[in-house]
């Protein structure tokens, strides 16, 4: 029963610590992205990588506790509206990498599942646009955005894979 305990106790701080490095990458992106000189809306998505990292060794039900909490710190930063997209982006995202894992008997590469996971991002947070002001105009965007999700989502995925096997080795979710 202690062993049991004692996993768990990890388990939960090594979430924290998740969901501490998934702020301070959106923090950090938020000050990198505007000297990039990227379209509106338009971000390279480095706490996605966390996100991913969680699905991958600490299953489904993790990857999207952080999606909740990401969300969850977005409404105390920035208010219902950007809580509401990063809501709906990253379950949108979530529910399509878990798809595809699915489909693929977890199969699919990083990069598929990074750059899909990031266009369905994309389209969520445009869906939840048009829903929040009443209007498909926001839908106009779709192009640049899914353009935007195949780099960003690429830049991702990239990541992760160079840095899965270090991850791997220090044994961190166990």
């Amino acid at each position: 029963m202690q062993r049991n305990t004692k996993s768990q106790a990890r388990r939960v701080a090594f979430s924290g610590m998740l969901f501490a490095l998934a702020i301070v990458l959106s923090v950090v992106e938020g000050i990198v992205t505007p000297a990039l000189g990227l379209p509106p809306g338009i971000k390279p998505g480095l706490a996605n990588i966390v996100v991913m990292y969680a699905l991958f060794t600490m299953g489904a039900g993790q990857a999207a506790v952080l999606v909740l909490m990401k969300s969850f710190f977005v409404f105390l930063t920035r208010g219902v509206a950007a809580a509401a997209l990063s809501a709906s982006g990253g379950f949108c995202s979530l529910a399509v990498m878990l798809l595809l894992l699915l489909l693929t008997r977890r199969q699919a590469s990083y990069l598929i599942l990074s750059v899909m996971g990031a266009i369905t991002h994309n389209l969520g947070q445009l869906a939840m646009a048009a829903l929040w002001l009443s209007t498909a105009v926001s839908f106009a965007y779709t192009p640049v955005l899914i353009l935007a999700g195949i780099g960003m989502g690429t830049m991702t995925s990239l990541t992760l894979k160079a840095l899965m096997p270090t991850l791997q080795k220090l044994n961190l979710t166990n």
